[in-house]
């Protein structure tokens, strides 16, 4: 099944995303750009004005500006796992669906996170950092091994129960702390508040979603209730853990260490200058986010975005859109497809079986979701009425966007 020509759908990819995301758009058809940086809000804006695919990773903002310009924009791929650079309910408003890999990359992530674990009992990067310049620092003082430890995890999803499957293997005690209930895996504990968790753990990990609830998540309240020599880890967002209050923890001997590798402010590329209160910290690792930046990941959110990407296209299905109604479609060998996204208003339905009737049509077949904002509506139809039924749909006052599919 088509849509219009497709090396007319021009898809852009930003941020370095998977050649391999290029090469499935490339061998489908579509006229596809790769570009290695991110875009911002006023180079997006322009971007955008002809772009049909828009691939992006973290660094990207999709905002009110970009979309008000989004003019041939149909969906909105995120590769990795958060969407919250995306105005999602805009993007919905404005009848674009927007997919993301929210499990491609969670074995990376946790086998750093234990590695960072391991790196912070043992005082590891203090120790490469001095040989580096030449001392030699043979000292048992205050590294530990894990086993026995209690971790302690914030956000008990995808990564953070990974985590805990791995930690526990390695001989340590496991507790959680979810605002959702989740059941525990092996041995880990839910604990009852999130100043419980912090009370009893030797290492605490953070595993949230970028919102509202979690900024500054942990802060200088939180250290006040921290067990003192513990350690901090931060693999979910920038804005979860406060800094500058961390830093200054470390500085007081508060806190034994800490492995960040998500800020609040991040270098849109490799070529610019990096500055945190966190520098030159004893036993605090930083790396430039890349929590999920393995060959592996890539390759698989490459393939989990770019086939949804794909699968929308094509045939219209919109299964695990993070903001739109989702439906599965089955293939449609003849006839036409009408793709439309409307207001979720009353007689909408009724006003549209009414312009097929009154055409002398047949609907073959139909598929409706909705959310609170929209309608989804999917309709298979007689190839002679399939450009007479969308000009119609396209008349109504509800309509957001219509396409067809041949």
């Amino acid at each position: 099944m088509l849509s219009y020509p497709k090396n007319k759908i021009n898809v852009l990819l930003l941020e370095n995303i998977s050649q391999d995301s290029y090469d499935m758009f490339h061998k489908d058809g579509f006229n596809v750009k790769l570009i290695k940086d991110a875009y911002e809000e006023e180079e997006m804006a322009t971007a955008i004005k002809d772009v049909h695919i828009l691939g992006i990773r973290s660094k990207t903002n999709i905002t009110l500006k970009v979309l008000e310009n989004a003019h041939r924009l149909l969906s909105v791929g995120c590769f990795c796992i958060g969407t919250n650079q995306v105005d999602l309910g805009l993007s919905q408003k404005n009848g674009i669906p927007v997919f993301n890999a929210p499990y491609s990359n969670t074995r990376s992530v946790a086998e750093l996170v234990i590695a960072q674990i391991i790196n912070l009992a043992r005082q590891t990067g203090d120790r490469s950092k001095e040989l580096h310049q030449g001392k030699w620092s043979k000292v048992s003082k205050n590294c530990y091994e894990i086993r026995g430890k209690t971790l302690g995890i914030v956000g008990y999803g995808h990564i953070g129960t990974q985590v805990s499957i791995l930690a526990e293997a390695l001989g340590m005690k496991i507790l959680y702390y979810d605002i959702i209930v989740q059941m525990p895996i092996g041995n880990a504990r839910a604990v009852g508040s999130y100043q419980e968790l912090l009370e009893n753990s030797d290492f605490v990990s953070f595993h949230v979603p970028g919102n509202s609830d979690t900024v500054n998540l942990f802060s200088e309240k939180e250290i006040q209730i921290l067990k003192k020599d513990s350690y901090v880890i931060n693999y979910s967002r920038g804005q979860v853990v406060n800094i500058e209050a961390l830093a200054k923890a470390i500085r007081d001997d508060k806190i034994a260490g800490a492995a960040v590798d998500v800020f609040p402010e991040e270098p849109s590329s490799n070529s610019d200058p990096f500055h945190s209160p966190l520098q030159n910290l004893p036993n605090v690792i930083l790396t430039p986010h890349i929590g999920g930046s393995t060959e592996e990941a890539q390759k698989n959110i490459a393939l989990e975005v770019t086939t949804k990407l794909i699968k929308y296209i094509n045939n219209g299905s919109t299964t695990t859109a993070v903001n739109f109604p989702n439906v599965e479609l089955p293939l449609l060998k003849e006839n036409y497809r009408i793709l439309n996204v409307h207001k979720n208003l009353p007689g909408f339905l009724r006003d549209i079986n009414t312009i097929v009737s009154d055409l002398g049509g047949n609907i073959l077949s139909q598929y409706l979701g909705t959310s609170a904002e929209i309608g989804y509506l999917i309709m298979d139809i007689d190839k002679k009425l399939g450009d007479k039924v969308k000009e119609k749909i396209e008349e109504h006052p509800n309509t957001i966007k219509t396409r067809i599919l041949y």
